[in-house]
């Protein structure tokens, strides 16, 4: 089928399933992806939903300004309102495109939540995905990076839904060509000190062996039932021998060992992932270390995280040195993952017990938790006299409670 036979507007559609909200935000950058996207959602859907679109300014290029005002007067002509949105705290060292990334989704699920707006459309292609996927071939990814960019997915709250993954750039710019609409171009996206744009220019050279946008796009989504499957017997193997315990997760190693690598890999990862907090789960050849670690018994440290096992347990718990220096008062959530409350808190705040604080703690081995983890649980202390470290059996009136959940942990197995 060629691109002037799809109909773009029905795929689009079907994107958006039988719930339609009542407010949809579109992310526009005034490029031709992002163009179509905006057109097409107004094609659809103007008359039942409210559109809303916001363009992220990072501050970086001198012609982004005049984009954004390019975006706005589009979004304006079709009476869309719209909302530029800078990136006041700027890059740090690294890398730059890592860094512009997060703060996008970040500045657009921040502006989504302010104004109610339950899903914000993005513009990915299938062109966007099959960059993706080489990138992560590049790196030996497993199967979830080769599911490449998910259709949906939460951030902050928010859904990011990407209703045109099976959709190339070349048919959206046919789209707009025939309704006379122009868009901007980034020059970055010429820039070959960028990887994505040596992947781009890859993809041209490898067309004429049949290896297209649509068929990494296809690869994805076959990737992406697989994960999906797999996903489903990590959460199965995680109901039968995981528990979360003083803040940790704690896995049977017996039964761990008689697991599939794959699905014993991806337990330990969500493992880390949520006793972290972070939203990328670590590099596979680092993981690969701490899955042997499980296995045959040993201690690794990963990702603000720690892997430890004893006589018939693993502990993935929170690593100290990861810990040493958070701060709160009683009340707030510290390490964004606990919640500490009880008596009189004046002159007190919250940090982590460490190894003199539970040398403090007489009965901490009642516990039956291992010294390291609970060395990076909450106390209370006022300057340097411990007075409370409820995990440790030092309660004196105190509590400690995560603010995650057993049932939110299993829960993570199956969202992405």
């Amino acid at each position: 089928m060629t691109p002037a036979q799809r109909d773009i507007k029905s795929l689009v559609c079907r994107q958006f399933r039988s719930a339609l909200p009542d407010k949809v935000g579109v992310a526009l950058s005034g490029g031709g992806d992002s163009m179509a996207l905006l057109h097409l959602l107004h094609e659809c859907f103007g008359g039942d939903v409210q559109l809303q679109a916001a363009t992220v300014d990072h501050g970086l290029r001198p012609e982004a300004a005049e984009e954004a005002r390019s975006a706005a007067a589009a979004a304006a002509a079709l009476g869309i309102s719209h909302e530029v949105l800078r990136w006041e705290i700027g890059p740090r060292e690294g890398n730059l495109q890592n860094q512009a990334r997060e703060a996008r989704y970040d500045l657009l699920a921040g502006w989504a939540r302010r104004h109610g707006i339950p899903v914000l459309a993005l513009g990915h292609t299938a062109d966007d995905q099959a960059e993706t996927v080489l990138m992560r071939m590049a790196r030996a990814s497993g199967v979830t990076g080769l599911s490449g960019m998910a259709e949906r997915r939460t951030h902050d709250g928010v859904t990011l839904l990407r209703p045109l993954l099976d959709v190339t750039r070349a048919e959206l710019r046919q789209f707009l060509q025939s309704r006379g609409v122009g868009w901007s171009e980034d020059p970055s996206n010429e820039d070959t000190r960028f990887e994505r744009v040596r992947v781009r220019r890859a993809l041209a050279e490898l067309a004429p062996l049949g290896l297209t946008p649509e068929v990494f796009a296809k690869v994805a989504s076959n990737m992406t039932k697989a994960r999906e499957a797999l996903d489903w017997y990590a959460f199965l193997a995680a109901r039968d021998q995981a528990h979360v315990q003083a803040g940790a997760v704690v896995l049977c190693q017996r039964k761990f060992r008689t697991l599939p690598s794959e699905i014993g890999h991806r337990l330990l990862v969500r493992a880390f992932q949520w006793i972290s907090g972070t939203q990328y789960p670590p590099r596979r050849v680092p993981m690969e270390k701490a899955v042997l670690a499980a296995r045959t018994g040993g201690s690794v440290t990963l990702a603000g995280c720690r892997l430890l096992t004893t006589t018939k347990q693993i502990w993935v718990c929170r690593e100290y040195n990861a810990v040493c220096c958070e701060m709160a008062l009683p009340g707030q959530v510290w390490d964004d993952r606990w919640k500490f409350f009880g008596g009189d808190a004046k002159g007190c705040e919250v940090r982590a017990l460490g190894r003199q604080g539970l040398l403090a703690c007489p009965d901490w081995r009642e516990a039956g938790v291992p010294g390291p983890v609970l060395e990076a649980t909450p106390a209370l202390w006022r300057g340097t006299e411990l007075l409370a470290a409820p995990a440790a059996g030092l309660a004196n009136g105190w509590s400690a409670e995560t603010v995650g959940t057993e049932e939110e942990f299993f829960a993570s197995l199956l969202s992405h």
